[in-house]
């Protein structure tokens, strides 16, 4: 669809470079450049976290005790309404949106974090509501709101409620982009059958014991007028029970309004050519120079300086989603058997930290690790490694393998979600390829698809022309941001057809 730019306002937990904790903050960083760029009037919502620092991102005051209602009764004992501020931050010399920031010293400011609280279901409530209100008071007035996660997915209930009593609200449409399924404080896998939220009654008060109980994602998923997933992949995969939480049904019902769109990577931001984290700038027309970066990586992690040895790399959360125990129970024997190096880089839960600290130890100059979130040591993987392991149980976006195939890093992953979109496996007879891709989660699966790797690796001239295909392929936010764009005016069609009574119910409940 090609229509006229729309107001958008972006919803989200976290906005690089305020605050970063997982891809969410990147994209939530990305796109509404890219949108910007082609003329939409869009606008960013988030928390200001204790640790954002005001020197460092000055900003301006919109507005000063402004009242968000927690949906409490004025004898229960609890607060009727939360005292927020709402500040500004400019950057538009830069070519980004401007952000607003919900101020709010107890849910917000005296945090440490941006998640891992008994009390998210209130503090992400406080910011769907906040940015409600922010519309309400006419602050700014969207014709789409892109909430993320279950985070903001509470806003989408709230705004149709409101929306009873305000004709105006009536008409916002509301897009929710799903970069995985976790559905908050409500824990579908051990609640009672009681406790099952069908998503028809009102949202409770914030304090209420029967909040907490209150699905976000779920709801988030039922008044949406647009929901996608961050992958074509993933949005097919959530329809079944091994992947759906629980919500596989509900989403098999409501498939007509749901959609996949890949993430994309910025190509200012992350390029091999200028990148300053990195030894040698390259590119697809001159991969020669990419060696020394190998060269450099092996010396920072004390791994023997050679270059004709076959440099694996992980990064990310080390994690069971993102098949560690996969690589934990394969890596002696591709170590002792293949003869490669290893390197992993990211924080890990406790046995995997355990283990390859262990492993780092009896494998000296083989096996280097990194054990933390570390960006500008990521993009060194990128530049210097030979091969991205990435067996994954699950992956909604992948945005990973797009970094590893932009700086020429073969990827070697099980094929779901975005892995699946975005990494061509490799075929010879047929001249396609920028990766190595198995389907079963097995570790038979991943050693086969690892040997694979291995000997395709030896001949040096289809190993370059698989880094180039991988480097040359098209993943920027430039080609994302038009399907968002189509989406954004499919909510605003959605929300027309609900308005005039025409539901359809592949769509809407």
């Amino acid at each position: 669809m090609t229509k006229s730019p729309l107001k958008v306002l972006f919803l989200s937990a976290e906005v690089s470079p305020f605050s970063s904790v997982g891809g969410l903050s990147q994209v939530a960083h990305f796109l509404p450049s890219e949108l910007l760029r082609r003329g939409y009037d869009v606008r960013i919502f988030t928390p200001k976290y204790g640790t954002i620092n005001e020197g460092q991102f000055p900003m301006k005051m919109v507005a000063s005790g402004m009242k968000v209602p927690t949906g409490e009764v004025e004898d229960s004992g609890q607060p009727t309404e939360l005292i927020c501020n709402i500040k500004s931050f400019a950057e538009a010399k830069k070519g980004r949106p401007t952000t607003y920031f919900l101020e709010n010293m107890e849910y917000f400011e005296k945090r440490a974090n941006v998640y891992g609280y008994s009390d998210d279901h209130i503090r992400f409530a406080l910011l769907s509501r906040g940015a409600l209100e922010f519309i309400k008071q006419g602050y700014f007035m969207p014709d789409v709101v892109h909430v993320n996660d279950w985070h903001t997915s509470y806003f989408a209930n709230y705004l149709r409620e409101d929306a009873e009593t305000d004709k105006t609200l009536g008409e916002v449409a509301t897009l929710l982009s799903l970069h995985n399924l976790h559905q908050g404080v409500f824990d579908f896998e051990h609640a009672t059958e009681m406790d099952f939220d069908d998503g028809k009654s009102r949202l409770q008060p914030f304090f209420s014991d029967r909040f907490i109980k209150q699905n976000p994602l779920k709801r988030g998923i039922i008044y949406a007028d647009v929901v996608n997933t961050v992958s074509e992949n993933y949005a097919h995969e959530i329809l079944t029970e091994e992947y759906g939480r629980g919500l596989q049904n509900l989403l098999k019902e409501l498939r007509g309004k749901l959609f996949g769109v890949l993430n994309g990577l910025d190509y200012t931001d992350f390029n091999p050519l200028t990148d300053k984290a990195i030894k040698k700038n390259f590119s697809s027309k001159k991969m020669e120079l990419r060696a020394e970066n190998k060269l450099d990586l092996q010396r920072q992690f004390g791994l023997e300086e050679k270059p004709e040895k076959p440099l694996l790399c992980f990064w990310g959360r080390v994690d069971l989603q993102k098949g560690a125990n996969l690589i934990s129970e394969t890596i002696l024997f591709i170590l002792d058997e293949l003869d490669v190096q290893f390197v992993i880089v990211g924080p890990p839960e406790d046995y995997f930290r355990d283990f390859f600290s262990k492993l780092e130890k009896g494998y000296p100059g083989q096996v280097g690790t990194h054990l933390m979130f570390d960006r500008q040591m990521v993009r060194r993987l990128a530049a210097g490694g030979d091969m991205l392991v990435m067996p994954s149980k699950y992956e909604p976006g992948g945005i990973v393998a797009l970094e590893a195939m932009h700086y020429g890093c073969v990827p070697v992953v099980r094929a779901t979600g975005g892995l699946a979109d975005s990494v061509v496996d490799y075929d010879a007879g047929r001249n396609v390829g920028t990766g190595f891709t198995f389907k079963k989660f097995t570790r038979e699966g991943f050693l086969v698809a690892i040997v694979r790797a291995m000997e395709t690796y030896r001949n040096k001239a289809e190993w370059n022309k698989i880094i180039r295909r991988a480097m040359e392929t098209d993943f920027s936010w430039s080609h994302t941001a038009e399907k968002y764009m189509d989406l954004y005016n499919r909510a605003v069609e959605f929300r027309k057809e609900a308005l005039s009574g025409k539901l359809d119910g592949g769509r809407n409940r």
